[in-house]
């Protein structure tokens, strides 16, 4: 009786709480919208030991989002310079870019971080780039906070706010936001989307895509969308597909929940390397841009001014003497040229196509109005990474690896540009024309051309000034803190208990009605690989470039932060940052030194650092594998990207295969990377096969094969690759062993010395992605039993 009594005084006292809580909560602190998560609210009745003594009560009020918030759909391109689409006076017809300008507002003065990774995890969180620990892309992240590539928790995704507030969340596209270590099918997953709170993702993990056979990820679990009943679907593309796919989520959201806001950040890997596009859409572009880069730059910064995105007396900033010109190129390498153009400008446009389509689907469930749809197009300014002049059929072969293009190789294969057996990026004056009318490109942190990119902001319901354009200076993080103001949420204190860094953007509501409005983000500092500038109040001062955008391979300097000149800005007068005053004010120019200084200490931007390629190596970075030398896989694993495979480059290594077949069978045994770098361990038409591809030119892939077929059985088949040494891509000797007999042998002229792939992975019993050699079609599964395959690395 006693422990009854003292039970029924628990649950009273309890319950009152309960109540007392709940009474709290009705009268104005419910829900807390402050502090993320928010527990749903139960307002209690009687509770007494029976049903029929009890009062009734009613269910949790989960949270919701606030009456009227606005569905979001947050759009970004890839590598899309100032210049580059019809909107912003460019070459490349982009619609769906102009319809949204006209009813609603375009930014001329919007700035990002310069490169991808760090301008996408801004643009999530609303923080400086170095605040959310992305000071660099991801697989070139170091030990320090501002650049380790693991946000912290004190930094909180736009994805896990809106969730937490009763928003449905989804991304779609590109994540080049996960640790390089990270990236595999065993997680961590923390950091990928759905543990940066987004509820769904489909996309692809990295820098880039290959538009015809990407490595796509549907939550955390890999897809092939391109291989339908075991056969590549030769219809397929990405930019299609993520269209379709975000058509589906958000379809299902309002069939099942019509008053939940939906948000989503769609992000295609469009216009990024490698440049590819339906044939039918590049057919469009044949013959228009045969004139040259001079002449497309000289054309948009005429047209710039025609429709007002600049002003009337902004002049064209000279394109640096190390660019290439037109007129040097030879007459089939201008055909060559002006081809890679035609497929870039036929991507962008089919990609904004594809975006039209999702915006559509919009309007046609009758949302489009209370949707606020914020497109960004470019994260950072056009590439120039094409140490050529000429343009490159592989990013990967030729700007990592060291491989040279051919003008007899391009020009045979000019029929193949932006299909799926070439990677190509366009010339570096493409893409400096791509960002008239600044100077310099990504990676150059330090200049427009680098940073300031095209965005425009529609949202019927709210927007009424339609069809203007705003030129207070806007940036990157000032994307998280306008679509809460226009959620009506606040910027959260705590998340899962963790106190939040302040954000560093400012809402840009306040220039959605007032077009002279006082700009509020009136300072800005920028870093990339040593590239800075800060801004302020109107003034920027900007280190000169050292390096090169097409610059991989460089020395790296010895104190970054002396040893680079710089240069002083009045953009309020100099809106295309052509005139260097710094010699007329030196004051203001070390004025404005000393804020870099600050804001640098303020943001985790220290210690500078300007190495590039060199922070490529995998064991860089925390690793799994660091002191292994023995790897065992089974068959179907798959999806193990370059940074966690064993490091098979400029090294002595074996693969040791235990298998069962029939007479007859063939299929992959183990895969690295693709057609433009890799290798392949495999029966081909029954006969043991290893093929190694340096690059995509044939002359570069080498097979060493047995002569005969296996017979049928268990067999254990051994490939030794012997190494030569001496530095780094040199050649290697290989032999094939079946049950302890050596059968074929052969030699490997060069081997690749940094990166086998971007996007390609490591897989056993099947191949995904590009194959390493057009002798078999993937996925090419292995018919008969993988026991084991063992990976020995040796000294």
């Amino acid at each position: 009786m006693r422990h009854y009594k003292h039970l029924c005084i628990g649950i009273f006292l309890l319950f009152s709480c309960g109540i007392m809580n709940a009474q709290e909560k009705e009268n104005g602190n419910w829900p807390d919208r402050k502090n993320l998560p928010i527990e749903p609210y139960q307002k209690l009745g009687k509770i007494a030991p029976t049903i029929k003594d009890s009062d009734p009560i009613e269910w949790p009020k989960e949270i919701s989002a606030p009456q009227g918030a606005p569905n979001v759909l947050l759009i970004m391109i890839d590598d899309v310079g100032y210049g580059a689409s019809s909107t912003f006076g460019g070459p490349v017809p982009t619609p769906v870019f102009d319809n949204l300008s006209k009813t609603g507002l375009t930014y001329n003065r919007f700035h990002t971080t310069a490169v991808c990774s760090s301008s996408r995890a801004a643009l999530i969180t609303g923080r400086n780039h170095h605040t959310a620990a992305t000071g660099i892309i991801m697989e070139f992240s170091t030990p320090y906070p501002g650049y380790n590539s693991l946000v912290p928790r004190s930094v909180a995704s736009i994805g896990k706010i809106l969730t937490d507030n009763g928003y449905g969340t989804s991304w779609f596209g590109k994540n080049h936001n996960v640790p390089d270590w990270q990236t595999t099918p065993a997680g961590p997953f923390n950091l990928w989307p759905t543990g940066l709170g987004f509820e769904h993702f489909y996309g692809f993990l990295g820098a880039d895509a290959h538009q015809f056979r990407p490595a796509l990820m549907e939550n955390t679990k890999p897809v092939d969308p391109y291989i339908v009943d075991g056969k590549v679907d030769k219809d397929y593309i990405l930019d299609k597909d993520l269209a379709n796919h975000t058509i589906k989520w958000i379809e299902t959201q309002k069939a099942v929940s019509p008053n939940k806001p939906f948000f989503v950040y769609y992000t295609p890997g469009t216009a990024h390397a490698p440049h590819q596009a339906p044939k039918e859409w590049i057919a469009k572009y044949k013959g228009k841009f045969d004139y040259g880069f001079e002449k497309q730059r000289q054309m948009t910064f005429e047209k710039q001014k025609e429709l007002g995105i600049i002003p009337k007396d902004a002049k064209l900033a000279p394109t640096p003497a190390e660019y290439q010109k037109w007129d040097a190129l030879s007459p089939n390498m201008k055909k060559i040229v002006a081809r890679e153009m035609e497929v870039y400008g036929a991507q962008l446009s089919y990609s904004d196509y594809q975006i039209g389509r999702v915006i559509q689907s919009i309007k046609d469930m009758g949302e489009l109005d209370n949707t606020l749809i914020i497109y960004i197009m470019g994260d950072n300014g056009a590439s120039a990474e094409d140490p050529t002049g000429h343009g490159l059929t592989s990013e990967i072969g030729i700007m990592v690896n060291g491989e040279v293009d051919t003008e007899e190789f391009m020009l045979k294969n000019l029929d193949e540009f932006g299909g799926p057996w070439m990677a190509e990026h366009y010339s570096q004056s493409w893409a400096h024309a791509m960002n008239t009318p600044y100077q310099w490109d990504k990676k150059i942190a330090s200049h427009l051309g680098g940073s300031r990119t095209g965005m425009v902001i529609s949202w019927p319901a709210k927007i009424k000034q339609t069809g203007q354009i705003r030129s207070q200076f806007t940036h990157i993080t000032d994307i998280v803190p306008t679509i809460l103001e226009a959620a009506n949420l606040p910027i959260p204190e705590t998340v899962d208990g963790f106190k939040q860094e302040p954000m560093a953007g400012t809402s840009l509501e306040y220039t959605f009605d007032n077009a002279k409005a006082p700009e509020k983000h009136t300072t800005q500092y920028f870093e990339i690989i040593g590239n800075r500038a800060i801004y302020k109040d109107g003034w920027i001062a900007s280190t000169t470039p050292k390096i090169l955008p097409w610059e991989g391979n460089h020395p790296a300097s010895k104190d970054p932060m002396n040893d680079y000149k710089w240069e002083l800005y009045n953009l309020n007068t100099d809106f295309s940052q052509t005139d260097n005053i710094a010699a007329k004010n030196p004051e203001k120019l070390k004025e404005l030194q000393k804020v870099f200084v600050t804001e640098a200490s303020k943001y985790e931007v220290f210690p500078l650092d300007d190495r590039y390629i060199e922070r490529l190596n995998p064991e860089n970075r925390p690793n799994f594998n660091k002191g292994r030398t023995e790897f065992v896989y089974h068959n179907g694993v798959s999806r193990i990207t370059e940074g966690m495979a064993p490091n098979m480059k400029n090294t002595s290594y074996s693969l040791t295969a235990s298998i069962e077949v029939k007479a007859g069978d063939e299929g992959m045994i183990m895969t690295q990377g693709g057609y433009f770098g890799g290798t392949a361990l495999m029966l081909l038409k029954g006969k043991p096969t290893f093929t190694y591809a340096f690059s995509h030119y044939p002359n570069h892939k080498w097979t060493i094969q047995s002569p005969t077929a296996l017979s049928a059985g268990k067999h254990t088949i051994v490939m030794n690759f012997d190494y030569s040494g001496g530095g780094a891509g040199k050649a290697a000797k290989v032999s094939l062993m079946v049950d302890g007999k050596e059968v074929a042998k052969g030699d490997i002229p060069k081997t690749v010395p940094k990166r086998f792939s971007s996007d390609e992975t490591l897989d056993v019993g099947e191949d995904f992605g590009t194959p390493v050699t057009r002798d078999y079609e993937v996925p090419f599964t292995f018919q008969g039993k993988i026991g084991e395959v063992k990976v020995n690395l040796k000294s």
